[in-house]
């Protein structure tokens, strides 16, 4: 074979050295490039489903803390014209207080698994105050009765009560971050310092009469 058949089969070679390295550094490339693709897509859907996640979470935790906030301002409201009606001389029908006192039990039982610390705080004094409020309403003398009575537990209802659904509904929004004050905690702590003051004293006053209370012969 001569000098130029030798040049001719060497480019030949070197042609087809090249169209085949060309061909297999195109095929990696491209694997390269859908594993990349694929991870990055996988990654998307990941982020995607964790954010759904959250989302479920959070409209749950909305969803029971609009539930938590409406059973106790029902029971607030029934324990209150309770009193409003039996002052007026009218029957009180026990069943509708019982059906709220039982709504906010059920709804408190369930957000105590999920409330934050300083929220719960909150429910817990509330729910204490709450009961006061029912052994108000079960202690008000049946029929006309001393004026003082009535005046008290219905100062009781609109006073420290009703702050305290109050500061139920502050807090539960507070912690879904939908109502941010930046001085919230400074104000957090003096009301529930207050309505933990009131209930314990509304609840000695109660238990002092009971005892003074003859029993039925």
């Amino acid at each position: 074979m001569d000098g130029v058949g030798k040049l001719v089969d060497v480019t030949t070679l070197a042609v087809a050295l090249i169209s085949v390295g060309g061909t297999l550094g195109g095929t990696l490339g491209g694997a390269v490039l859908s594993r990349r693709a694929n991870r990055e897509e996988n990654e998307r859907a990941d982020r995607l489903r964790a954010q759904e996640r959250q989302d479920r979470v959070q409209e749950a935790r909305r969803d029971l803390y609009a539930r938590l906030n409406t059973t106790a301002r029902a029971y607030r409201i029934a324990a209150r014209d309770a009193v409003r009606a039996a002052e007026r001389g009218e029957t009180v029908d026990p069943a509708v207080l019982d059906a709220a006192k039982e709504a906010w039990a059920e709804q408190y039982s369930q957000a105590q698994m999920a409330l934050a610390k300083d929220v719960l705080e909150v429910a817990s004094v509330l729910n204490r105050a709450l009961g006061v409020g029912y052994s108000v309403v079960k202690q008000l003398p049946s029929g006309p009765g001393p004026a003082g009575s009535y005046d008290r537990a219905k100062d009781w209802f609109s006073g420290p009560l009703s702050d305290g659904v109050y500061l139920l509904r502050v807090s539960l929004r507070h912690d879904l971050g939908v109502e941010i004050e930046p001085d919230f905690e400074r104000t957090r702590t003096r009301m529930l310092a207050a309505l933990e003051s009131a209930w314990r004293a509304h609840e000695r006053e109660l238990a002092g009469e009971q005892a003074r209370t003859p029993e039925p012969t």
